[in-house]
């Protein structure tokens, strides 16, 4: 980010649930639809499937999501014809109908509705695999995983940050403790109270203190 002004605070606005001020003005950047898109499904293990995305991303294919779910491996291509033809027929697997990745955005996939709490859990993309206690999703390559799991919450945070992320607890909410455990409590205190009236916009969302 290019600082010339100060710090653009709107820049703080993704993931705060409205903590620190409210959007009066939104720039969007709109693309057109690609010329060709498929979905493909692969069955393969979850260790290969980490091994092939680490491979993918070094070549120049139109890869625009990656899901790993029910032991299988889902891909979504989107581009022109050619590149999307050509990317089809290295990457292999079955097509199928482009409808996961809705029930994927809308959490509609039967994975959503198994027993336990549900987690958002971040890492880096390139993080190594890691061991977490229960049913997992995962999305975006590996920087995102979805977890239901009946676990201490304190073990799973713990779990997050030894791999360089964070987790978010979002079903059930919880109502004592704060729904993020991150460092920087005192920056988003100061903040909160500095951004907006009187810190009344909700309050206790993200940290019981604030």
């Amino acid at each position: 980010m290019k600082n010339v002004a100060g710090y653009d605070l709107s820049r703080l606005m993704a993931g705060s649930y409205g903590c620190l001020g409210v959007l009066t003005e939104i720039s969007m950047k709109v693309l057109p639809r690609p010329r060709a898109t498929l979905s493909l499904r692969r069955e393969i293990s979850l260790q290969e499937a980490m091994n092939e995305i680490a491979q993918w991303q070094l070549q120049p294919l139109p890869i625009s999501g990656l899901c790993y779910f029910d032991n299988a491996l889902w891909i979504r291509l989107e581009g022109g014809e050619g590149s999307v033809k050509a990317a089809r027929e290295l990457l292999g697997g079955e097509e199928v109908a482009g409808q996961f990745w809705q029930q994927l955005r809308e959490q509609q996939l039967p994975f959503f509705s198994l027993p336990g709490t549900l987690w958002r859990i971040s890492l880096p993309s390139d993080a190594p695999m890691i061991d977490l206690p229960g049913e997992q999703l995962i999305d975006w390559g590996g920087a995102l995983h979805w977890l239901k799991s009946t676990a201490d919450d304190n073990q799973i945070h713990r779990i997050a940050r030894n791999a360089g992320g964070h987790a978010t607890r979002l079903v059930p909410e919880m109502v004592a403790l704060p729904r993020y455990r991150l460092l920087y409590s005192a920056i988003t205190s100061s903040l909160n109270s500095s951004s907006t009236l009187a810190a009344c916009l909700t309050p206790g969302r993200m940290y019981a203190e604030l």
